[in-house]
């Protein structure tokens, strides 16, 4: 069978949708299947640009290549789910975020661009038509199920994945940080974490990988300087794949505090590293794993709520095994492989 996996990327930018997709066609070739991925590369801004990538989708043509049939096509993100072929299966990542649920937020753009909302109109009519004209439609998480059902109408299946090698997580020791790997930006809130500090009793530290976004790094030094925090928190900017398990191994504890994540990573990876995570009321797809004072913390998205849990573990360091421990027993009650995954894809 020839599959076609379609995407779209920002030139020059990467990140877990990329690797999903690579993961995906991986698994798909490993099971015995023909498979690619196909891009189309995406611009946000003007509104302008959203409306001819959404036309350059609807243009797409896969229904075959050299003469060859393509048997079926797994579409992820929007605009690419709005092709058109006969044996269509949209695995859902998730819409254009900024006309949806963070239309109105201080995380949206599109409202205050020229003819925002007559492109928001554009982009939820063609969201309905093409995903109730899908062979199947499946979600990353029941998150982004729940979002498609209250703003589309569409129901769909929630279907998880597992992170990049995650048969290689492991546990080690429970040291003295917070660990907390990903893109350092407003959205995923690290200013959060950080400020719990100032009211923590124990010297608990922390742990940030990955690369700070230039409006949002301001804010963090300030922070910084103002709570006198720089000897607390450590940036380690890019690190391997063999070091940030590593790191997730030797943590305390895994923080995933974003606004609204999707689905997150960062959540599955703690799991699979049997540490405890915290994350909060409003962020999305943690929720979905993270069982309040069972395999992690729920608090209110405030500094005072996260310091008072960071304590808590500080001072129990059983508990922090014990919650991580049925985190990792959590990743196979919920059958997250890619065995499952690539059955439900393609039977």
């Amino acid at each position: 069978m020839k599959i076609a996996i379609a995407s779209v990327q920002v030139p020059f930018i990467k990140g877990g949708a990329e690797v999903h997709a690579h993961n995906l066609c991986k698994e798909l070739i490993i099971r015995g299947y023909e498979a690619d991925v196909v891009t189309i590369p995406f611009k946000w801004y003007p509104a302008s640009s959203i409306v001819d990538g959404m036309l350059a989708a609807k243009l797409l043509d896969l229904s075959e290549v050299n003469g060859n049939k393509i048997d079926k096509v797994i579409a992820l993100k929007f605009p690419a789910y709005l092709l058109e072929h006969e044996n269509k299966v949209v695995w859902l990542l998730h819409q254009h975020r900024q006309a949806y649920e963070l239309w109105g937020t201080p995380y949206g753009d599109l409202e205050n661009m020229e003819d925002g909302i007559r492109v928001r109109e554009m982009i939820i009519n063609s969201d309905t038509l093409a995903l109730k004209g899908s062979s199947k439609v499946f979600a990353n998480s029941k998150t982004v199920a729940q979002r498609l059902k209250a703003y589309n109408n569409v129901d769909s299946i929630p279907l998880y994945h597992p992170p990049s090698n995650y048969e290689k997580f492991y546990c080690d020791q429970f040291d003295n940080y917070i660990f907390y790997p990903g893109r350092i930006d407003e959205i995923k809130r690290q200013h959060l974490l950080i400020e719990a500090l100032s009211f923590t009793n124990t010297p608990i530290k922390i742990l940030l990988a990955g690369s700070i976004e230039n409006k949002y790094e301001k804010r963090i030094n300030d922070l910084l300087t103002q709570h006198d925090l720089k000897d607390r928190v450590k940036f380690v900017g890019f690190v391997s794949e063999e070091e940030k398990r590593n790191l997730y191994a030797n943590a305390l504890a895994v923080y995933n505090g974003p606004y609204q994540e999707d689905y997150g990573y960062v959540t599955l990876e703690g799991f699979f590293s049997a540490k405890p995570v915290l994350t909060h009321s409003d962020s999305g797809g943690p929720l979905e794993f993270v069982q309040d004072e069972q395999n992690g913390f729920i608090t209110e998205p405030s500094p005072s709520a996260i310091a008072k849990r960071l304590d808590e573990l500080y001072n129990n360091k059983n508990l922090a095994r014990e919650m991580g421990k049925n985190g990792r027993k959590l990743m196979d009650d919920l059958n997250i492989n890619w065995d499952y995954v690539i059955k439900r894809l393609v039977e």
